[in-house]
């Protein structure tokens, strides 16, 4: 497990029990809102708003006017109007939308979405140019165009009209278009400043309407997918329109969105942002990865429930195929990083290989940075000596800076701080990542790249009750900007660990003041923890309401587990005694007993070591490996008895270790035949001082 830095929050006792009595609020969900600023009755009724009467007048957005005016008129003169979309959840679904209400308005309207493998991002002159070959007369962009001032103007050039509607960064000069619909323009004053690409889309669509209330209504589903999808913070307009879209969702009337429901195993199930985020999106994405956007599109805008049936298992076969190409991906890096990369020096990950699916390395950057915590960076390079990257960083370093910095030797590069793409020369690939890693060495240290955890408030034993857990989904729909809520909870007795799904996952029993908690720890096995059965430890955890034939329990979903502070004081003891016993300090028999290992326990620790260590290096939490030991071994080998039987492999030149940023490194030294500790001066010493 990554070590994580606790941000705990202390909300005042005071305002959390008047939100409670004033706002209606249950203990903990008044807790969680204080925590996060919202402690009076009024500013948590208004954060938790979700009345669609508070959607803003999409005339608002400046030209808005000019845009619903271009529109209409080409819809009265039968002029071919096309949707230029993007290929993530977001443009698909905002493509869609306005597709299917410029047919219902009588349109002549069709739709492109460029091919991510051979287009990539945004508009394209050649795409542009067939477009009006084929007789598109209107041009209206969605999730893209702001940027795009060069093919604008060669749309307008062959007399095309155009409309763009987006939601990123704007240039300095905006594009010459008929109208261009942002609310990031500096001279837009639309008081909400977060929707998604389909947010704009929605918008467009009620200026057209008249109204905004039947629009939400029909297209709800759609807004809410794309909106998650893009990680947008659900709060505000995108609050109103993801729990609108959330629960028609549950009863959908889009025959696509119901058969993707159907073949992803959600059909009658309970349906949350997580849905979206873990389950559609990456269907959804899955095809403009792969180069099917045109799929997704298709599946939205079906009438025919047995094609929707088709698209909708064909966009879960191409999620299979992103998945085979991501594992491919992320096992050949993995291998790589055992000799490539050390983890205590190393603050940024940069590998490139040929083959590599450059729709897909993005992901694969995403389980390596949460993986290692730090940033990464990988480029596909192609055939034509072509690199094409994506990087993916964390808190505390700026990802686009430190690209910046390497400017010169980037053909093009775009993102911001978390994550960013960049195209390269493969022959200025070596230089690139050494010019990064210089980057970091000079911005950050190892500490700054410790991830934080933002903890809700820390709880006790009898706030944990069904009825304070099923309170706190008014705080939901969950996402950017409204997480779900983190608590934690101090000294509590591991009593039980079970792996589970072959040791992917594990269940543990956890047990304060003599109540009980199942907790789950997702993604990590035993071999990754550090604590052991009977330690006490520190958990931090969503909450949950577990149902196991017929019966409903709290569940701890944990995000992180920490031996608490008394285990660490007992470790600091056996860690001062073993310090006196390395500085020639005198021991008693009693306290040389303690740090004395016998045969077994010196067996345990070399079979762990030797287990675990890949391409002959280990590292660990430096707290960690004798509990793990002790755990696996079922023997008492306590933190200094594990430095004592590490200064006899590395005195008998079996191994070399030490520390540094609080982490264990150990190296295995090459050596023939049976590993000889007979001779040990350190074992010697130690039996002399027990007696």
């Amino acid at each position: 497990m990554k070590l994580k830095r606790w941000v705990v929050a202390a909300p005042d006792e005071a305002r959390v029990r008047a939100l409670a009595s004033g706002g209606g609020y249950a203990p903990l969900t008044a807790a969680v809102l204080t925590a996060r600023g919202l402690d009076t009755p009024q500013t948590a009724a208004d954060y938790l708003a979700a009345d669609p009467a508070g959607l803003h007048d999409p005339f608002a957005l400046t030209d808005m006017d000019k845009a619903a005016a271009v529109i209409r008129r080409a819809v009265q003169n039968g002029d071919s109007i096309v949707v230029y979309g993007d290929y993530d959840v977001d443009g698909v679904t905002a493509t869609c939308i306005l597709v299917d209400y410029l047919r219902s308005m009588g349109a002549q309207c069709t739709y492109h979405i460029p091919n991510r493998l051979n287009e990539g991002y945004g508009l394209s002159p050649a795409a542009i140019e067939q477009l009006y070959e084929e007789g598109a007369r209107l041009l209206i962009t969605v999730d893209s165009g702001i940027t795009a001032n060069e093919e604008i103007a060669a749309a307008r050039a062959l007399g095309m009209q155009v409309v763009i509607t987006d939601h990123h960064e704007c240039h300095e000069t905006l594009p010459d278009a008929d109208a261009v619909v942002d609310y990031k323009r500096p001279d837009c004053g639309y008081p909400f400043e977060s929707l998604a690409g389909v947010g704009v889309a929605f918008k467009l669509i009620c200026a057209l309407e008249g109204a905004s209330l039947p629009v939400l209504e029909k297209y709800a589903d759609l807004i809410a997918l794309g909106t998650v999808a893009d990680v947008m913070p659900i709060v505000g307009e995108n609050r109103i329109m993801v729990s609108a879209g959330l629960r028609k969702m549950a009863e959908t009337s889009n025959l696509g969105l119901e058969m993707l429901l159907r073949e992803a195993g959600m059909k009658n199930r309970r349906l949350t942002s997580s849905t979206i985020s873990f389950v559609l999106a990456p269907r959804i994405n899955a095809a403009g990865r792969m180069g099917r956007a045109e799929l997704a599109a298709e599946l939205f805008l079906t009438k025919d429930p047995v094609r929707a049936q088709k698209l909708a298992a064909a966009l879960c076969e191409q999620n299979k195929l992103r998945q085979n190409e991501e594992n491919q991906i992320l096992t050949q890096a993995l291998a790589r990083l055992r000799t490539e990369y050390n983890p205590v020096e190393d603050k940024i990950i940069v590998l490139a290989g040929k083959g590599w699916h450059h729709g897909v390395v993005g992901i694969v950057c995403s389980r390596l940075c949460d993986r290692y915590g730090c940033p990464v960076v990988l480029i596909a390079l192609d055939e034509d000596g072509t690199g094409k990257g994506s990087g993916r960083s964390v808190a505390g370093f700026n990802l686009f800076d430190a690209l910046t910095s390497c400017s010169d030797l980037l053909q093009r590069y775009g993102g911001h701080e978390l994550a960013a793409g960049l195209t390269v020369s493969a022959d200025k690939v070596e230089e690139l990542r050494a010019r990064l890693r210089a980057y970091a060495e000079s911005h950050v240290t190892m500490a700054d790249l410790m991830p934080q955890l933002p903890i809700d408030c820390q709880v006790e034993p009898d706030w944990i009750t069904l009825e304070n857990i099923r309170a706190l989904s008014v705080l939901e729909p969950y996402g950017m900007k409204n997480p779900e809520p983190v608590f934690c909870m101090r000294n509590m007795t591991v009593e039980d660990i079970t792996p589970i799904s072959s040791d992917r996952h594990v269940r543990l029993t956890l047990v304060k003041d003599g109540k009980r908690f199942s907790a789950m720890l997702f993604g990590t096995g035993m071999g990754g923890l550090g604590f052991a059965q009977g330690n006490m430890v520190d958990a931090a955890f969503h909450l949950e309401i577990n149902e196991f034939r017929g019966r409903r329990t709290p569940q701890l979903t944990l995000c992180d587990v920490q031996l608490s502070e008394c285990e660490h004081l007992a470790d600091q003891k056996l860690l001062n005694l073993y310090n006196t016993y390395i500085g020639d300090g005198p021991l008693t028999a009693r306290q040389a007993r303690i740090l004395l290992p016998d045969r077994a326990d010196l067996v345990a620790v070399w079979r762990h070591i030797t287990c675990r260590a890949e391409d002959g290096r280990l590292s660990v939490p430096d707290g960690a490996l004798s509990r793990r030991i002790s755990w696996e071994s079922r023997r008492d080998i306590n933190i200094g008895k594990l430095f004592v039987c590490l200064d006899v492999f590395s005195e008998s030149s079996l191994i070399s270790y030490h520390f540094k940023e609080g982490m264990l490194n150990i190296l295995l030294k090459p050596y023939q035949g049976k590993a000889d500790i007979s001779g040990s001066v350190v074992l010697a010493t130690l039996q002399s001082m027990a007696g």
